[in-house]
C-alpha cells in the first residue's frame, strides 16, 4: 500500500505544474465572466432607465430579470471546463506515453521498481481520479464566491436568487459533473473511471503489438462497451422495457464489475508480459 501511495502521489506530482494552470484558468475565466457580465446588464439597466424615463419595473418588463443561469449559458462561464475536460482526456493517453518518449526513456525506471506492475496501473488512473474530483470540488466552492460576487454588483430588484442546489440543477453541463445525488455521482464518476482504464487497456496493446495493438485496442474499447450496456441494447432489441429499474441497476454493476475486472487482469498481463520498452 506504502508503495501504490508513493506512485499515485508521484504521478499527481508530474502534472501539478498543469493543474495549477487549469485552476487558474478556471477561477479567472470565471470570475471575469460573472463580474463583467453582470456590470454590463446594470450598466445597460441604468442607461436605458435614465434615457428612456423607465422605471426598474419597466425595464424588467422589456428585458428580463437575471438570475445565475445567464451566466450558465455563457460560453466563456463553459469555456473553462471544457479546456479541463479536453485536457483530462489528453492526459489519459500522455500519462502513459511520456513515459516511453520522454528523457531517459523512464518505462524502463518504472517497470524495474521492486513493486507489483499493478501498483503501476491503478496509480495513473486513480492520480487522475483525484485530480479530476479536485477540479470537481473546485467548481463547486466557486458557485457560492461567483453568486456572492453576483449579488454585490447586480441590485436586488434586478436579480433573481438561486441556492447552490438550484444552480447546479439548472444546468445539463454542470449537473453532469456535480451530479444532484450520491447515486448519480456513483454512476457518472464510475463509468468515468471505467472508461479511462479501458482507454488505458487499448494503450497498453498498442505498446506491445504496435500497429495491430491499436485494432486490438479499439476492438477491446467496443467489446467494453458492448458488454457494459447489453441490458438496453436487448430492451431497444425487443422494444420494450425487459428489465425492472432494479434488475437494470443490479445488472449493470455486474456487468461494471466485470469489464472493470477484465481491463485491470488484462493491463496487468500486458504490463508484465507483452510490452516491450
Amino acid at each position: 500500500m506504502n508503495k501504490f501511495l508513493k506512485l499515485t502521489n508521484f504521478e499527481i506530482n508530474r502534472f501539478k505544474k498543469i493543474y495549477f494552470i487549469l485552476l487558474l484558468i478556471t477561477i479567472g475565466i470565471q470570475i471575469l465572466d460573472v463580474i463583467i457580465s453582470s456590470m454590463m446588464y446594470m450598466n445597460k439597466a441604468k442607461r436605458t432607465m435614465l434615457e428612456q424615463k423607465m422605471t426598474a419595473v419597466q425595464f424588467i418588463q422589456e428585458n428580463g430579470s437575471m438570475d445565475f443561469t445567464y451566466f450558465l449559458r455563457s460560453t466563456w462561464f463553459l469555456a473553462p471546463i471544457l479546456i479541463c475536460i479536453t485536457a483530462f482526456i489528453f492526459y489519459i493517453f500522455i500519462i502513459w506515453y511520456r513515459d516511453w518518449f520522454g528523457k531517459n526513456t523512464f518505462i524502463y525506471r518504472l517497470l524495474m521498481l521492486p513493486t507489483s506492475r499493478m501498483n503501476i496501473i491503478l496509480a495513473k488512473g486513480i492520480a487522475i481520479f483525484v485530480l479530476v474530483l479536485g477540479l470537481v470540488a473546485l467548481q463547486f466552492l466557486l458557485f457560492p464566491i461567483e453568486n456572492s460576487l453576483f449579488k454585490w454588483i447586480v441590485s436586488p430588484e434586478f436579480r433573481i436568487d438561486m441556492t447552490i442546489d438550484q444552480i447546479v440543477g439548472s444546468s445539463k453541463e454542470i449537473s453532469f459533473i456535480i451530479p444532484n445525488s450520491f447515486i448519480d455521482f456513483i454512476i457518472h464518476y464510475g463509468i468515468g473511471i471505467l472508461a479511462v482504464f479501458v482507454v488505458f487497456t487499448g494503450i497498453l496493446f498498442e505498446r506491445s503489438y504496435r500497429l495491430k495493438g491499436i485494432i486490438f485496442g479499439v476492438a477491446y474499447a467496443i467489446l467494453s462497451i458492448v458488454i457494459l450496456f447489453a441490458p438496453h441494447v436487448v430492451e431497444i432489441f425487443l422494444n420494450q422495457a425487459y428489465f425492472y429499474p432494479m434488475e437494470m441497476f443490479v445488472l449493470e454493476i455486474i456487468l461494471f464489475i466485470i469489464v472493470f475486472s477484465a481491463s485491470l487482469f488484462t493491463s496487468n498481463f500486458l504490463l508484465k508480459k507483452k510490452v516491450s520498452v
